[in-house]
């Protein structure tokens, strides 16, 4: 006789279930694992977020057994209150047995309750059969971004020496000593302001919503990942940061760092800063035991794809951003 199969159940998830969460989440997209601690983290961001954002999760179990998951939010970096992020994650074990459907159907149900008129969700183009599940639901590309991943044994910071220096006039420093120098909420302040200069200008789907330097300080300090060591900044003799390189602890495997945001203010492009500051980091993350480095880029933002060809950053499969409707 076969074994009946175990009914599925689908509940809304709790603060408890951080753990089921991350697992599954980390099941599903293996190339970027999360802890519990980094996702309880995210999501008590959102709720304290200025914006009043809404987060929702839901838990799908078959006997207790955590199979899938899904949530939506509204995204705070590109934040209209009709906008939702929406996602169904199910790791490979538990699929093709209607578990994503089932997930759809009450994430559906739940932002057509609340009005949403866009969704933002992706999936990789090496899995097309996801691709072809928001597809099927009236989503299209709007978006691509590669994972690009440097192997550090691969890299020889000495090969990069006459590059690596900066012009006359600026030092490159970590945040961890400039905050030396000045004073932790005095470098955090430095650093915001080129931080929300250079983030006006990576390709999105959406314009930015403005960073307040209130919410950047808070989420910064109480990152469970916060490494003021693996930010790199290049700072004027007059104390002004012009050009920024972060590198961060937010996955489950303490040799890999994930670089963060990379950029130059507008007037100071053009002089090789941020060439400078990716090798400084670079260098850092050798220092520190890692074996690799990962960043992402939209496909669109060809200066930094070449800048991290030029460094050994190998290309994987393009993650697709889509959208249903419109705001």
């Amino acid at each position: 006789m076969s074994r009946a199969r175990v009914s599925l159940s689908i509940r809304s998830a709790t603060d408890a279930d951080f753990p089921a969460l991350a697992g599954l989440m980390s099941g599903a997209n293996p190339r970027h694992p999360i802890t519990p601690q980094t996702w309880a983290h995210e999501i008590g961001e959102l709720r304290g977020h200025l914006l009043g954002l809404h987060v929702a999760q839901w838990l799908a179990e078959e006997g207790g057994q955590p199979v899938g998951m899904a949530l939506t939010l509204q995204v705070p970096g590109m934040y209209h209150p009709d906008r939702y992020w929406a996602e169904v994650l199910v790791p490979p074990q538990y699929g093709q047995r209607g578990v994503g459907q089932a997930l759809a159907g009450t994430l559906e149900a739940h932002l057509r309750g609340r009005g949403a008129r866009e969704l933002l969700s992706g999936a990789y183009e090496e899995e097309p059969w996801a691709v072809e599940f928001l597809s099927r639901r009236g989503f299209s590309e709007t978006l691509r971004y590669f994972d690009n991943v440097l192997r550090l044994a691969e890299f020889d910071a000495l090969a990069w020496a006459e590059e690596a220096k900066l012009p006359e006039g600026v030092r490159a420093l970590s945040l961890a000593e400039l905050a030396a120098e000045l004073g932790m909420d005095a470098a955090i302040t430095a650093f915001h302001a080129a931080f929300a200069e250079v983030r006006e200008d990576v390709p999105r789907s959406s314009p930015p919503t403005p960073h307040t330097l209130e919410d950047f300080r808070s989420h910064l300090l109480n990152a469970p990942h916060f490494f003021p060591k693996g930010i790199l900044l290049a700072v004027t003799d007059a104390g002004e940061v012009v050009a920024l390189s972060e590198l961060e602890r937010k996955g489950t495997d303490p040799a890999r760092l994930d670089t963060g945001l990379t950029g130059t203010r507008r007037a100071w492009r053009r002089r090789g800063l941020a060439l400078a500051l990716k090798i400084a980091a670079l260098r850092v993350a050798q220092q520190h035991g890692a074996r690799e480095v990962w960043t992402g880029n939209a496909t669109t933002n060809l200066p930094m794809l070449a800048l991290n060809e030029r460094l050994g950053f190998r290309s994987r499969p393009a993650y697709v951003e889509m959208r249903w409707g419109g705001v």
